[in-house]
């Protein structure tokens, strides 16, 4: 694949695309209709026949971890996230065949640079006058405070290294030249937009490659370029072109590009908006994006997604993050066995991991050494178990939860950031998270009773049974029913 259209053709020769030509209202109805669809699991759509617009609308198109699995070129994310460790893995070298491998390591990660090309399809069509009412940009939820562009790739520069970052922003059109960019306080874009002198120069990307828009949402080390780790994912170089009227570049494939600044000195009431978390985010000011120059392919598609109260696409967005990068955040937490970012906890309202503990009070470490990562350290509940419980059964993690732990000795209560849409946080982007031992505790821990042994069959009568079960004629074809270890 090279492009959206690729990826397009790919979905529908697997039966994983439907073409819808009914007519559609981009305000409201195309949302209600793919919010069913990927509540089922179904396929992605593709509506070409838009009430208002010549451009079809693609949703869904990462809806399900197949889906997810086949934009990233992957058979298993588990898989991917292995070649991404071995990838990210220069620590100092000891000997000559260590430095031949990390070499090799420097070398590839190099080829997947980014390209520079002078023509590109995304410039084909060059509007003088720029016009977001050509781009059919869907309003979700009845309450929203107007249409908003959900699946965007917003390109800008540190203004003091100079480094590009391409990040993923909701912005709400105002109008045919100008939209809101929600830059929240703990993003990149934002930091760009504090250490800059009023102005920073952005270009918006919409429709690339599942691997291009997966990049830029994925929460990448610093000194990582996201159009570098898109080369690696898709197996080659992401050709980039500069823009016309700002001093950035973008995906060449692109189907629409939007160019301008945005203005830290204009901020206006942005919002409200239907947000992941299944609730309306309220009105807040935010800066202004005043667009320069737009451009688009021919017969340009617009890629968009929805969120609300899950599951939507999003969540499977979340879950690639967090198998790709698992790996990574193990080479800090060595003793992190596995981790799950539950569809209840919506990203950043819950954590369960499990810890392979070395020592009393292992599991409250862990949860600290979360809270200092990443936006992870934005999770308002962690939910620590041990080794061998299996995160993902979030069923089993409630058996040993509510088990095993002892509000006075087991609870960790902190106050720290917290994600800027938590609603229930008493101040904006800041209140009290928890976290809970839900380990077997060990003396040294507090105090401890005897702790009990789980009921656990012997293997060699479960063989036996096994081995006999069809005798039993209990139910043919059942293999007895699965106990909780």
């Amino acid at each position: 694949m090279k492009d959206l259209r690729d990826w397009i053709t790919t979905l529908e020769k697997a039966g994983e695309l439907v073409r819808v030509t009914a007519p559609v209202d981009p305000h409201l109805e195309i949302t209600e209709i793919a919010d069913r669809v990927s509540k089922q699991g179904g396929p992605a759509l593709l509506f070409t026949n838009v009430v208002g617009s010549e451009l079809p609308v693609l949703i869904n198109q990462f809806g399900t971890d197949r889906r997810m699995c086949m934009g990233l070129g992957t058979e298993s994310l588990d898989a991917l996230g292995e070649r991404i460790e071995m990838l990210m893995d220069l620590q100092p070298p000891q000997g000559v065949v260590a430095k031949m491998k990390a070499l090799g390591k420097l070398r590839e990660l190099a080829s997947f640079s980014s390209k520079l090309v002078r023509e590109a399809p995304c410039q084909e069509i060059w509007l003088d006058d720029p016009d977001l009412d050509r781009v059919p940009v869907l309003t979700c939820w009845p309450d929203d405070g107007g249409p908003f562009v959900t699946l965007p790739l917003v390109f800008s520069r540190d203004p003091v290294t100079g480094a590009r970052n391409c990040g993923m922003y909701r912005i709400q059109k105002v109008d045919r030249r100008t939209a809101m960019m929600h830059w929240q306080i703990h993003k990149d874009g934002a930091a760009h937009l504090r250490d800059s002198e009023g102005r920073v120069p952005v270009a918006v990307a919409i429709g690339t490659h599942p691997a291009t828009t997966y990049s830029a949402t994925a929460p990448l080390p610093p000194g990582i370029d996201e159009m570098i780790f898109a080369g690696f994912l898709r197996g080659r170089s992401v050709e980039m072109v500069k823009c016309r009227t700002v001093d950035l570049e973008v995906p060449a494939e692109s189907e629409i590009v939007l160019e301008g600044y945005v203005d830290a000195n204009d901020l206006r009431p942005e919002g409200p908006f239907g947000d992941h978390t299944g609730f309306y985010t309220p009105v807040d000011d935010y800066p202004t994006f005043h667009i320069t120059g737009m451009s688009m392919r021919r017969d340009a598609v617009y890629s968009t997604t929805i969120v609300g109260p899950p599951p939507m696409e999003d969540f499977h967005l979340g879950k690639a993050t967090e198998r790709l990068f698992l790996p990574i955040i193990r080479m800090t937490l060595p003793d992190l066995v596995d981790m799950n970012l539950p569809l209840e906890g919506v990203f950043h309202n819950c954590a369960i991991v499990s810890v392979r503990k070395r020592y009393p009070g292992h599991a409250k470490k862990l949860m600290s050494a979360i809270w200092g990562l990443g936006l992870l350290s934005l999770s308002r509940c962690v939910v620590v178990v041990d080794h061998d419980v299996d995160v993902q059964d979030v069923s089993a993690v409630a058996f040993q939860a509510f088990s095993n732990v002892d509000a006075g000795r087991d609870m960790l209560v902190v106050e720290g950031p917290v994600d800027a849409l938590d609603h229930a946080a008493p101040y904006f982007a800041y209140g009290s998270k928890v976290g809970f031992d839900a380990t077997r505790k060990w003396p040294g821990e507090g105090v401890v009773r005897p702790w009990p042994d789980a009921i656990v069959m012997s293997d060699e009568v479960k063989s036996r049974v096994d081995r006999r079960w069809d005798e039993y004629g209990i139910v043919k074809g059942t293999s007895g029913p699965r106990r909780r270890r």
